[in-house]
C-alpha cells in the first residue's frame, strides 16, 4: 500500500493556518502530515519557523493518519529530549506517530553557537542519537532504566515515563548511499527528499542491503520520500511561485553549512527557472505531476508527503485530491 500525504511547511505558514492545511489536506483524499524542525526559514521571504511538536500535536486532534517530524537530535536537542517528545506524541495517538532524524543543518542547529562540525562527525552523531532513543524507548517499555557513555552524548541512569504501548517507528534521514545502508541495518526505515530517478534507486538498495545485513526484510520497511513541487494554474504563475517561495530547490549545492535565511535569500538571486529542471517538477499540468509522482511510487516508496512551493496550498491540495491522487496506482 502506497500512502500521500502532506508535507507541512511550517517555514511558510503560521502554525494555525498550518494544522488548518492539514486537515484540509486529509478532508481531499491525502493521508497523514510530515513537518521539518525548523528553527528559521529558508529564506526571510518564506516568514515563519513554528515549533514542530506544537504543531503536529495540533495537527493530530483535526486529522487522523499518521503524522511524524524529521528532526536532529544533535546539537540543538540532546536526544533524550526528542525521545520524550517523541513518545509523547505517540502515546496521545497510538499507531499514527513516527520518528523522523536527520544529521542536521547550520540553518538550524547552529544557532545555539556550538562548534559546527564536518559532515561525517554529523552523520555519526546522528547514528549514536538512534542509538540512545531506541535504548530508551525498548527500555522504558520493558520497565526499566538505560544509561549511556558514547563518543557525543552522554545519558545517566533514567527511562522515559509516558510511553505509547508500541515504540514510534524511526526513519533516518539521508540522501547518501552510504548511511542509508547503515541507516537500513539501524534503523526501522527511510525517509529521503526526492532526487533523480537513478540516485533515488540506488538509495533504496543500499538501504535494503543494509536491512538484510540486519536480518530484516526491507520491504516490510517504511521508505518515505518529500516530494517539492511547484503547480498553479499557468505555468508562468508555477515558475513564480518556485522563484519566489522555494528558491532552494534550485539550488545545485550543498547548504547544511549555510547559517543565515538572509545568506540563502541572496544565493536565492542567482536561481534560474532552469535551475528547476531535474531537482523539481514544476508543472501547471496535474497529469505531469501525476507521472512524476508514479515514478517515485513505482520505485518502491510506500510514503510519499506532497509539498507545493506556493501560497496557494488550499487550490492546489483540491486539484490533486481531485485529480491525481485517485489515478495513483501501486
Amino acid at each position: 500500500m502506497v500512502t500521500i500525504g502532506y508535507a507541512a511547511m511550517l517555514e511558510q505558514f503560521a502554525p494555525r493556518e498550518a494544522v488548518e492545511l492539514a486537515a484540509f489536506a486529509e478532508a481531499h483524499g491525502f493521508s497523514g502530515v510530515m513537518a521539518a524542525d525548523h528553527f528559521q526559514p529558508w529564506t526571510p521571504q518564506q516568514g515563519q519557523a513554528g515549533f514542530v511538536w506544537n504543531v503536529l500535536a495540533a495537527a493530530a486532534e483535526h486529522t487522523t493518519g499518521d503524522l511524524g517530524p524529521v528532526t536532529a537530535p544533535t546539537f540543538r536537542w540532546h536526544p533524550a529530549v526528542v525521545a520524550q517528545a517523541s513518545a509523547t506524541l505517540a502515546a496521545m495517538n497510538p499507531g499514527r506517530h513516527w520518528l523522523g532524524v536527520g544529521s542536521g543543518e547550520a540553518l538550524n542547529e547552529h544557532v545555539v553557537g556550538g562548534y559546527w562540525p564536518e559532515a561525517a562527525e554529523r552523520i555519526n552523531r546522528m547514528f549514536e542519537a538512534v542509538e540512545i532513543i531506541r535504548k530508551l524507548f525498548a527500555g522504558s517499555l520493558a520497565g526499566r532504566d538505560v544509561k549511556h557513555a558514547g563518543t557525543y552524548f552522554k545519558l545517566e541512569s533514567t527511562r522515559l515515563w509516558t510511553m505509547p504501548d508500541v515504540a514510534p517507528e524511526i526513519l533516518v534521514a539521508t540522501a547518501g548511499p552510504v548511511t542509508a545502508r547503515r541507516a537500513g541495518r539501524t534503523a526501522d526505515g527511510l525517509i529521503t527528499q526526492a532526487a533523480p530517478l537513478d540516485r533515488m534507486a540506488s538509495l533504496l538498495t543500499r538501504f535494503a542491503d543494509g536491512a538484510r545485513e540486519s536480518g530484516r526484510d526491507p520491504e516490510r520497511m517504511p521508505r518515505a520520500l518529500q516530494l517539492h513541487l511547484s503547480w498553479a494554474p499557468t505555468h508562468e504563475e508555477a515558475v513564480a511561485n518556485a522563484l519566489t517561495e522555494w528558491p532552494v530547490g534550485g539550488m545545485r549545492f550543498p547548504r547544511s553549512d549555510i547559517r543565515s535565511p538572509h545568506d540563502f535569500a541572496q544565493l536565492a538571486r542567482m536561481v534560474r527557472p532552469e535551475d528547476f529542471e531535474g531537482r523539481m517538477l514544476v508543472s501547471a499540468d496535474p497529469d505531469e505531476h501525476r507521472a512524476s509522482i508514479q515514478r517515485y511510487v513505482d520505485l518502491g516508496f510506500d510514503r510519499i508527503y506532497l509539498h507545493n512551493a506556493g501560497r496557494n496550498q488550499r487550490e492546489w491540495i483540491e486539484t490533486f485530491g481531485r485529480e491525481v491522487l485517485p489515478k495513483l496506482v501501486r
